[in-house]
């Protein structure tokens, strides 16, 4: 992704300003001369309009429907497969808490989210880390202007990259409410949100897909956000969930999921979402667009069955909800790799992060004691890592891959990792500060024990999913 262009109005084509000259050097003849340019003005207008406008209606109608696609995933998606994750007692907190948070980032990325992310100089002063303000409210943003596409002289509406965007930004801070679920203040966790979009979100989205922005000039492979959506947010829902503290009875007491029928859905749902997510990245509707799509179904699948089998091996049964969070993990690893990746490489890249995710969920967070309550880390901060990282090995064309100029796989690996530890260190700041902030301002950003315990549903929003 880049930032767009907005085009001008065309010059004169060349031919009209000879003839502009020959008026002027040859006097005699130049009233006929301007006769004749009007009259070849007029042919050509039509011609000249035809050539420049080059909004593709096939295009702008792809990242439509990809936009629709992602916001399929948020709301009802991944409200759902969260909703199922949690105690009955919990489930429209958490629903409540993704919609709002959607419908929050979406008025802020309309009001400045938009400007600082994809505008700015290309370079000097603070543009290798974030835009400006000169869209503020989408300022100068029309119908009639256009983004360019990955294709020389190939356009969509800006409009339509503006809302495909917001869909991005809009679900990022989404999956952090899954770290935090079950025991954040509802005013706390859309506090949390608003600032770790607006120091978090946009300049790391500024850093890797700005074309003046730090990780863009370095050359960091991301083609759907692997590193800006998944990374970013799984390091910030580790140490917002530091920093808020565990559940009441975490690690003492069971805390199964309370529908996951609910949770199958809401997987299925994100799961079909992705192919806009990571296909419609791609900005057109071409050969590499089906190739994301191809990607998108086979490492989900080899990462759902990785998983199971790592279930099965370790705990004697392959369970559903083991099937549908490999699954995921899956889809977070291959987004950065998206449109990079051949098909193989999209499988052994999903493969290797089912096994990868399962352990960091079943293995690491027992051992670490971090109560991650829906494992936003271990799936989308690892799922994250792994798939940032092994882009770098799976563009090879050796491997079937489809890298950029001047690939080669040991000097994008550490690019990749240089990539990955800003996103780490960056987002785990944001996230600390941001949440402490949040306490300040709401004297804990804990509801009481008393609340805690009979549910954020009836404490926080005086209703029962349930009758």
């Amino acid at each position: 992704m880049t930032r767009p262009n907005r085009t001008s109005s065309p010059a004169l084509p060349f031919g009209l300003g000879a003839l502009a000259t020959v008026a002027l050097t040859l006097p005699a003849l130049a009233q006929e001369a301007a006769g004749v340019a009007a009259e070849s003005a007029n042919a050509v207008e039509p011609a000249v309009t035809a050539v420049v406008s080059t909004v593709d209606k096939g295009d702008t109608t792809w990242m439509l429907l990809s936009t629709i696609l992602v916001i399929a995933m948020t709301i009802p998606g991944l409200a759902l497969f969260y909703g199922g994750l949690v105690r009955a007692k919990n489930m429209l907190s958490v629903l409540m808490q993704v919609f709002s948070g959607f419908c929050m980032i979406s008025l802020l990325w309309v009001i400045f989210g938009y400007s600082l992310a994809f505008n700015g100089a290309s370079e000097g002063g603070l543009s290798a880390f974030i835009g400006d303000f000169s869209a503020m409210f989408l300022s100068g943003i029309t119908p009639d202007s256009v983004a360019a596409t990955f294709t020389d002289g190939v356009e969509i509406p800006e409009l339509t990259f503006v809302i495909f965007q917001l869909t991005f930004a809009a679900i990022t801070p989404a999956l952090i409410v899954g770290a935090l679920a079950e025991r954040i203040k509802f005013g706390a966790v859309m506090t949390f949100m608003a600032i770790w979009f607006t120091f978090s979100y946009l300049p790391i989205a500024h850093m890797v897909w700005f074309d003046g922005g730090l990780l863009f000039n370095m050359g960091a492979y991301d083609f759907a956000g692997g590193t800006v959506v998944h990374i970013n947010s799984g390091i910030a829902g580790l140490v917002a969930a530091l920093i808020l503290g565990p559940r009441k009875g975490f690690l003492k007491e069971p805390m199964p999921p309370h529908n996951l029928t609910f949770t199958f859905i809401g997987a299925c749902l994100l799961w079909v979402g992705w192919f806009g997510f990571n296909a419609g990245s791609n900005l057109e509707a071409t050969g590499l667009a089906a190739q994301a799509v191809l990607n998108t179904i086979v490492a989900p699948a080899a990462a759902a069955l990785t998983w199971s089998l790592a279930e099965k091996f370790t705990r004697g049964h392959a369970s559903l909800l083991g099937a549908a969070s490999g699954a995921v993990a899956g889809l977070v690893a291959i987004t950065p790799a998206a449109g990079f990746a051949g098909a193989m490489g999209a499988m052994a890249l999903g493969a290797v992060a089912g096994v990868v995710c399962f352990w960091a969920v079943v293995t690491l967070k027992p051992m670490m004691k971090y109560d991650d309550a829906l494992d936003v880390f271990g799936i989308h901060g690892v799922g994250g890592i792994v798939g940032a990282l092994g882009t770098a090995i799976v563009a090879s064309p050796m491997l079937g891959g489809f890298p950029l100029d001047g690939y080669t796989m040991g000097g994008q690996f550490m690019t990749q990792l240089i990539a990955v530890i800003i996103a780490v260190a960056w987002s785990a700041v944001v996230a600390a500060v941001a949440m402490l902030i949040a306490k300040a301002l709401f004297g804990g950003a804990r509801v009481s024990d008393s609340d805690e315990h009979d549910g954020l549903d009836i404490s926080s929003h005086g209703e029962h999913a349930y009758n």
